[in-house]
């Protein structure tokens, strides 16, 4: 059982912010995240993305601002539990919620935060009949550990930044022993940078480019032994490959959350804005997954809620205690 004072429900920016404001009331502050890093669709699907709308940040890439938050909480040793989604949610006591996660990992708090951006993320699979026969026997939607394709051949499809950014990992560490991306257009939707570094990798004959091409099929024994590629000019191409990674983005869903008895609007959560507190006291909800008249998905509006959602949070768990605000301007940030 892991003990804190608050579980946040959701690794994204606006996650990551709240344990800083939360710190700053020396509440300690434990993150959950289905993706298997921290900055949710920042890190996930964007992170070379410019955002132009942070305050201070005339530019700022969307993996740098997760980079910088991260920065910003570490003085207040957050918890993280990534890789595992938030399934239930069960009030055990008049001030204590248990939170499990579909692993069975189990978190104690007397406030949650559901910050869970557009709620968990699945990955976009490619129509292809046989693929679920494939998954986890050489079928990837999200890389995890680059370490298990050391040596092995990689088909990779996309031509987005994710897609980009692994085939460039993967090639230019020398971790598989051949890389292969494919793409349905001669161009692609990921940073400049990035499309040039693959232009230079396939010029050097480390990266197998085949665009105007996509998978549309797979087989194999017992796991991938190939992959059947459909080429606009070349037609019909068999090529022999260990591991099919399709990296075509995530989609979001509430999921188990849509189950958790909360108030519902619009496939998001209702909440009150005095404080973002949800119908359940001690749950609050902030960010994109929540929903209020004139509501902005913005991730700016998010670090407001969060710095609300602390507030009422603190006189939750202390209401014998007066919170006086203090100014990090006068008093510094003092971590744990």
């Amino acid at each position: 059982m892991i003990k804190t004072d608050i579980i946040i429900i959701g690794a994204g920016p606006v996650g990551l912010f709240t344990v800083f404001e939360a710190g700053l009331l020396k509440l300690h502050s434990h993150l959950i995240d289905s993706l298997p890093q921290p900055g949710g669709q920042c890190s996930e699907i964007y992170p070379k993305k410019p955002i132009y709308d942070i305050p201070g940040f005339p530019e700022i890439l969307a993996g740098e601002l997760i980079d910088n938050l991260m920065e910003q909480a570490a003085p207040f040793k957050p918890g993280f539990t990534l890789g595992e989604a938030a399934v239930e949610i069960d009030k055990v006591a008049e001030d204590k919620f248990i939170v499990t996660t579909d692993k069975g990992t189990k978190h104690e708090a007397p406030v949650v935060i559901i910050a869970g951006g557009l709620g968990v993320f699945e990955p976009r699979k490619p129509p292809i009949a046989e693929i679920t026969d494939f998954e986890d026997k050489g079928v990837e939607y999200i890389i995890k550990d680059p370490g298990i394709y050391q040596d092995e051949r990689c088909v990779i499809a996309g031509g987005g930044d994710s897609a980009l950014d692994w085939a460039i990992f993967l090639a230019e560490n020398n971790i598989a022993s051949e890389v292969s991306l494919v793409h349905r257009r001669s161009s692609f939707r990921g940073h400049l940078d990035s499309v040039q570094k693959i232009m230079d990798l396939a010029d050097q004959g480390k990266v197998n480019l085949i665009t105007e091409a996509e998978v549309v099929g797979i087989g194999g024994k017992g796991k991938v032994e190939n992959v059947v590629i459909e080429h606009q000019v070349e037609g019909e191409i068999t090529k022999e490959t260990d591991h099919f990674i399709p990296l075509f983005g995530l989609k979001p869903s509430l999921g188990p959350i849509a189950n958790w008895g909360l108030e519902i609007e619009k496939n998001a959560i209702k909440v009150d804005t005095t404080d973002y507190s949800t119908n359940i006291p001690g749950i609050y909800a902030i960010g994109d997954v929540n929903t209020y008249q004139n509501k902005l998905k913005l991730i700016l509006c998010g670090f407001h809620e969060g710095t609300m959602a602390v507030q009422s949070a603190f006189a939750r768990i202390y209401p014998e205690k007066k919170n006086v605000l203090k100014y990090t301007t006068v008093n510094g940030v003092q971590g744990f």
